[in-house]
């Protein structure tokens, strides 16, 4: 199963529309610019995981997405963090579950990649942050600082806080929006990975799981990687990722995967996004939300899913 060429797609969240157009040009420069990282660190042969665990963290460090440095508070005002990791080679998964101030969940993730206990959440996690060493870090930003103090004047009244932090003065209808981030390779030897972190969907309730440390928003194994956005609960609900990737072990075409589990999902009245690789290098996407914020390298050619339609939509490129 050795490929020519790895393989990237990235994603920065799902759901409403994602408001000006100067954000949208900002959005599309800080995925362009993470994917291509991402892509020379494969293409000068490093491992699927190790390109997924670096581009996790570039996108934990940007501001513009929810997970790590810019991730939304929750209903107490504290930001707790989740990542997943899954390496598809060792088909071997390992998670961090409401994590508090540290830089890069997804680090905490890698970690624990090979040890005999591979989730851990919050005490634990908090055991495990100190047990690497890791200097303390606040990830609060002033635009989710203030986003929260807005929602807190309403009386928690939205459901849960933006994937892309807005402006003071942004209106109120753009708040209906999911976020976590995710990454999914293809390296040189065929190998494939995937990870995903998440702030959570904001203002939610204490001890609230997300789907990005369960295999049902993150999963991968030796014929497809898949890494989900949106709605945890309604991600949880189809247990969309190891869906998605068992239906391509079983022999179905990615493509095909996408679109029976997306027309399911529409069914269902499901909101959220997936991003995914398959052991033939196929890159795919899919969504039932009004937007997607997803970026792939080919090895030629760069191009994103910005863009896009509203509504149900899949692809492969």
């Amino acid at each position: 199963m050795t490929q020519a060429l790895p393989k990237v797609i990235i994603h920065g969240g799902a759901g409403s529309a994602h408001g000006h157009k100067e954000r949208l040009v900002a959005l599309r420069e800080d995925l362009h610019s993470i994917v291509k990282q991402v892509y020379s660190k494969a293409e000068a042969g490093a491992s699927a995981r190790d390109c997924v665990v670096m581009g996790c963290r570039l996108m934990e460090d940007s501001p513009h997405f929810n997970a790590g440095y810019g991730s939304v508070l929750q209903s107490d005002g504290q930001v707790r963090m989740s990542a997943g990791l899954m390496d598809g080679s060792a088909q071997r998964f390992s998670g961090i579950i409401n994590v508090s101030r540290v830089r890069h969940p997804i680090d905490l993730a890698a970690y624990l990649q090979p040890a005999p206990d591979r989730v851990l959440s919050d005490f634990g996690a908090a055991e495990l942050a100190r047990e690497m060493a890791l200097v303390p870090f606040d990830p609060i930003t002033d635009l989710r600082l203030q986003e929260w103090i807005r929602a807190r004047a309403n009386n928690f009244q939205s459901p849960m806080a933006g994937v892309v932090a807005e402006t003071v003065d942004a209106p109120e209808d753009v708040e209906s929006r999911r976020g976590t981030i995710g990454v999914v390779v293809l390296d040189m030897d065929g190998h494939l990975a995937a990870g995903t972190s998440t702030g959570g969907k904001g203002l939610e309730r204490l001890g609230r799981v997300s789907d990005s440390a369960t295999v049902a928003g993150n999963y991968a194994n030796a014929f497809a990687a898949v890494s989900c956005t949106g709605i945890g609960e309604d991600i949880m609900d189809e247990c969309l990722a190891a869906r998605i990737v068992v239906r391509v072990s079983d022999g179905m075409d990615i493509l095909a995967a996408f679109e029976k589990s997306f027309g399911e999902a529409t069914e269902h009245g499901r909101d959220f996004g997936a991003i995914a690789l398959s052991y033939q290098g196929q890159i795919a996407w899919g969504k039932t939300s009004d937007v997607l914020l997803a970026a792939y390298h080919t090895g030629d050619v760069v191009g994103d899913t910005l863009e896009l339609d509203s509504g149900t939509l899949t692809g492969v490129v």
